[in-house]
């Protein structure tokens, strides 16, 4: 099985977040950023700053997560972000990788 990642898109402001599931994590990133998909909700707001990931072995895994932090509140997740990342920067430029 292929390994996976989730992950937390926001936009300039941090207004709106997304979780996301993916086997290739920059990849993806980088579609959200040229909005590969243009009626997407990612496109539609503007969210395109990586501001937390994690990783999985397998990508059942990782959906697995993408399901439990979709359920949590919105708070929750910003606590998430921040205990990563405090100063919200957009990760994908931060070679971590």
């Amino acid at each position: 099985m292929k390994p996976g990642y989730v992950y937390i898109l926001t936009n300039n402001n941090n207004t709106t977040l997304y979780v996301g599931v993916t086997s290739e994590l920059l990849e993806r990133v980088k579609q959200h950023k040229q909005k590969f998909h243009p009626t997407s909700f990612t496109a539609k707001y503007n969210l395109h700053k990586l501001v937390y990931f994690e990783q999985f072995q397998m990508i059942g895994d990782a959906i697995a997560r993408e399901k439990q932090l979709k359920a949590g509140s919105r708070k929750k997740k910003i606590e998430l972000i921040e205990s990563m990342n405090p100063e919200w920067k957009d990760l994908y430029f931060e070679n971590l990788f």
